[in-house]
């Protein structure tokens, strides 16, 4: 199981005493964020994508990336998401194999139409054609990571003839994609088609909307010929604040809750908490309810939270991390608890190296030598013999 945090990059005032970090202040509160998942030991950071206030997440992702490739060693540098609506898909490919590269492999995506609407225009895209373009641009993006030379025509952009996309990706093996949606059966069905990743970001929803998602994405997965359903590879969202004593937590949280720029002046806090995944309480609490996601949705691979919006000061965020830091041996060990032996991790550029390995060593052992393929014997292991 891959156990990270992803943030919104929100500019957001702390209700408490008003104070709103500047924007400068906001980024680099980012990167040290990213910095202390890697000192208590989670496996992601993922960054939002953003075009308008009140965010400061970057609107070109590998910019961040690469930097906290430099100032982190083993943490898995991701997005959420990359809006592949409005991106061209040919910008994608050269910007995120670049930043591959540089990460030494530390890469990989998820796909996602967004949630602002005016970002559309902005980019000379119609709204109304959001799934039509997720559907075209990631068509393309697949193409120019496995070809080398492409010739292509849509309906979105204007045709390639005879392109190949620099820098190639790393060892000839692309980031690997998550495909994220929160209400879009689409692209459950596009991520099952190509054989990605499924992430639902469920923390607006509740978890009966969550289970049917998430289902009908090991169903297509399964008809698609990728294997079984219950090994396609889903990832899923979550929120939490901790304190000890469960009821600082909710003294503490409430106010952030109900001035936040999403749910704010919304429901209650208690509401929210009972019918999203937001946990607000315990350490003890916060483990229990996302180890019992298994029971939901069956085994899954990846579990991201958000924990870094709403106004929350640097020092209260990395206090967070702290408690998570706490109890993550024991969140790694419950999910770990009756996971099958073939349930596959989720896909990292090492272990797509190490798979492809294993592939062409397979095949020569077994096409090579003047090897009889019905019986498996070869002319190098009789002379052996």
């Amino acid at each position: 199981m891959q156990i990270g945090i992803f943030t919104i990059g929100d500019v957001t005032a702390d209700p408490t005493n008003g104070t709103v970090p500047t924007e400068n202040q906001r980024i680099k509160a980012t990167v040290a964020i990213a910095k202390k998942a890697e000192e208590i030991g989670l496996d992601v950071f993922a960054t939002g994508e953003h075009h308008n206030p009140p965010f400061v997440a970057p609107a070109n992702p590998p910019i961040l990336m690469a930097h906290l490739a430099a100032v982190t060693e083993k943490l898995i540098l991701s997005t959420a998401t990359t809006l592949i609506t409005t991106n061209d898909p040919v910008r994608l490919a050269e910007d995120y194999a670049y930043a591959q590269h540089l990460a030494d492999g530390r890469i990989d995506l998820m796909l996602g139409r967004g949630n602002t609407g005016p970002v559309y225009p902005w980019f000379g895209k119609d709204i109304r054609q959001g799934i039509n373009l997720a559907l075209e641009n990631y068509n393309l993006l697949h193409r120019l990571w496995r070809e080398d030379v492409v010739d292509w025509q849509g309906k979105f952009r204007t045709a390639l003839q005879g392109f190949t996309a620099t820098p190639r990706p790393l060892d000839e093996i692309p980031p690997f994609v998550w495909h994220g949606s929160i209400r879009s059966p689409e692209i459950a069905e596009q991520a099952a088609y190509y054989g990605d990743g499924f992430f639902h970001n469920n923390i607006f929803w509740n978890i009966e909307h969550t289970r049917q998602m998430v289902e009908l994405y090991r169903q297509r997965y399964q008809h698609y010929a990728h294997g079984k359903a219950e090994h396609a590879i889903v990832g899923l969202g979550g929120q939490f604040f901790m304190r000890k004593n469960s009821q600082d937590a909710v003294n503490e949280f409430r106010p952030y809750f109900d001035n936040a720029p999403v749910y704010g002046h919304g429901p209650m806090l208690e509401e929210f908490t009972h019918q999203t995944p937001l946990t607000v309480g315990s350490p003890q609490q916060v483990l229990e309810r996302y180890l019992g996601m298994v029971d939901h949705v069956g085994h899954y691979q990846r579990q991201l939270f958000l924990i870094d919006h709403a106004g929350l000061p640097l020092k209260t965020v990395l206090e967070q991390l702290d408690l998570l830091g706490e109890i993550l041996p024991e969140m790694r060990k419950g999910y770990a608890e009756g996971r099958p032996a073939d349930i596959p991790d989720a896909p990292t550029h090492a272990s797509m190296l190490a798979e492809r390995g294993a592939v062409a060593e397979a095949a020569q052992y077994h096409f090579g030598d003047s090897q009889d393929v019905w019986t498996g014997t070869s002319d190098r292991g009789q002379n052996d013999l």
